[in-house]
């Protein structure tokens, strides 16, 4: 089945559900206006259409391989990324004084989306350079700005992020690699690291590896870690890659999908780097890298859901299955437990879409006026897009197997692919739970006031749509209402007992974030698709809030009270 690139729906939720034009309206953005956007979203889709979408089974049919201590990649991967690398779409939103077309983050996420459904292992590439982009825009010196940057932007290289040891996973303090001074302001890099995406490949002119190491001085734990850039071949005195650095593929990972991105294993024996940001402040450095990539996986669970629904559709008005209500088209569609799923995956994609968009204007908003709520708001809302964003990836592509029936369960059909593909990204870049213990702990800090202000502006958004769409307010704004009655008891515990019901906070979190943006959407088409899909959410899913808000409340004595014996007998 043929991917579409919804542009017409990231246009609706820019103008009626998030405000892009906020973002336009500052100084910093004032050359991205309406019509740049506009044309930035139909050259994106025309290449995710054309040139990506076509390499989504190739990449799951033909995975990459290591050969003689060569990464193969996926028959066409090359070509495609060349068609990214030329478009400019690397990185659309890094520094034009660098080559970058210095664009809002609103603007990447959705070319982000639209890539990740169209081909998510290949996106997955240019995805882990932004964020490298990102950390040495930040923090890297003006020498190594001048050399990498441009690169990267341009795709001639791309770069990775390097955290995770065989013992050292969500525990980054673990980590044993080290890292020497050579006398010379440059570094001798040791170590193992597994789970690296795009590691190596065959199509750029060099692979840049951003790697977390300790000095000889550093303290255990975090806050003795540093940052290194380490490239697979070191560049010469003109900035071109010259000798090869002592790095290595040790292997690549068999893994449950994502066939067509390369997961490697690095081995690095004394290999020459450069510092990022302070000595010791490696994590630092790192964690401007890794809230984009956050972002960003956020994104590739929702561009997995849309390709998933598209093709569940496309299906269910095709396949004709037993009697169905009178004035149907016949088609398996007009089952009520078809449409229920259907519908079901409409409306968790058109939230979840919406949060990630909401994340990114939150970011750029920041970025263009200094302003610290703004700052808050995005950091609030990073963990719930990440997490909220992949569960809908996998619930979405699980439920788009379901409508397959047993040809859902056929490779053939490529419906479980987009279920295999999306199932990493509840566990790369921080797990889900990471993301939810981030929310209740780091970003409750300031007592629950950054949350507080979103659910004011969610009840006042109720209010105006209560003589619209009285039914659908007062049940956004009861919930907004638990919502925060929840958050208040949850920063009075302490943090184990907030740890407890992180998750489903979280998602209590998610689904009434969710319903504010379905009836945004709803006031901006009242009567119309849009009303009736948010009345599908509002009534349907939001009131699981509920059930969430009451397993938070449990805290966590009950939870330890069931021991380790009650579980294995």
């Amino acid at each position: 089945m043929p991917y579409r690139a919804p542009v017409s729906e990231f246009r609706f939720v820019f103008d009626h559900v998030v405000g892009l034009d906020q973002v336009l309206g500052t100084a910093r953005f004032a050359e991205a206006d309406a019509e740049v956007v506009d044309a930035i979203l139909v050259e994106a889709g025309r290449l995710c259409e054309d040139v990506l979408a076509p390499l989504q089974r190739v990449g799951d049919l033909h995975p990459a391989r290591l050969e003689n201590g060569v990464v193969r990649t996926s028959p066409g991967f090359a070509d495609g990324y060349r068609a990214i690398a030329k478009g400019g779409w690397v990185s659309t939103s890094a520094d034009p004084d660098h080559g970058g077309m210095g664009l809002p983050m609103t603007v990447t996420t959705a070319v982000n989306e639209m890539m990740s459904a169209a081909c998510l292992s290949l996106q997955l590439n240019p995805l882990m350079t932004q964020g490298q982009i990102e950390a040495l825009e930040h923090h890297a010196s003006d020498a190594i700005k001048a050399i990498y940057l441009p690169k990267l932007i341009s795709g001639e290289w791309n770069g990775t992020m390097n955290l995770t040891e065989p013992q050292a996973g969500s525990d980054v303090g673990a980590l044993r690699s080290a890292a020497v001074p050579n006398g010379d302001g440059s570094y001798a890099v040791s170590g193992q690291k597994i789970f690296i995406s795009w590691g190596d490949n065959d199509f750029t002119a060099n692979t840049c590896h951003l790697v977390l190491a300790r000095l000889p001085d550093g303290v255990s734990g975090t806050k003795g870690i540093s940052l290194f850039l380490v490239p697979k071949w070191i560049p010469d005195a003109d900035g071109n890659p010259g000798v090869a650095n002592a790095l290595n593929v040790v292997s690549l990972e068999h893994k449950v999908g994502l066939h067509g991105s390369p997961t490697a294993v690095m081995q690095y024996d004394g290999a020459t780097g450069w510092m990022i940001g302070a000595p010791h402040g490696g994590m630092a450095a790192m964690f401007t890298m890794m809230n984009n990539a956050r972002l960003g996986v956020g994104v590739q669970g929702i561009g997995a859901a849309e390709g998933a629904c598209q093709q569940a559709l496309e299906f269910a008005m095709e396949r004709r299955q037993g009697r169905t209500p009178a004035g149907g088209s016949g088609t398996i569609a007009d089952h009520a437990d078809v449409r229920r799923m259907l519908a079901t995956m409409k409306a968790e994609l058109f939230a979840a879409r919406s949060i990630a968009l909401a994340n990114a204007v939150a970011i750029d908003m920041a970025r263009a006026t200094g302003d610290a709520d703004w700052a808050a708001r995005a950091a609030l809302l990073t963990p719930i897009t990440k997490a909220y964003g992949t569960e809908t990836g996998i619930a979405v592509a699980d439920l788009g197997v379901q409508v397959h029936g047993g040809m859902g369960y056929i490779e053939e059909t490529g419906a479980a692919q987009y279920f295999r593909d999306a199932r990493v990204t509840a566990i790369y870049e921080g797990t889900n739970g990471i993301q939810a213990m981030d929310l209740v702990g780091r970003k409750m800090m300031d007592g629950g006031e950054a949350a507080y202000r979103l659910m004011d502006e969610i009840e006042e958004a109720a209010e105006a749509a209560r003589a619209a769409l009285p039914d659908l307010a007062q049940a956004v704004w009861g919930a907004a209402e638990t919502l925060r009655e929840t958050t208040e008891w949850l920063v009075a515990q302490q943090m184990n007992d907030r740890f407890a019901g992180a998750v489903p906070f979280q998602r209590a979190f998610a689904r009434v974030l969710g319903a504010h943006f379905h009836l945004r959407a709803a006031m901006a088409d009242q009567g119309g698709g849009r009303e009736r899909l948010a009345r599908f959410h509002i009534l349907r899913l939001l009131p699981e809030h509920i059930g969430l808000c009451a397993h938070v409340h449990e805290g966590a004595e009950a939870l330890y009270a069931l021991s380790t014996d009650d579980l294995v007998a």
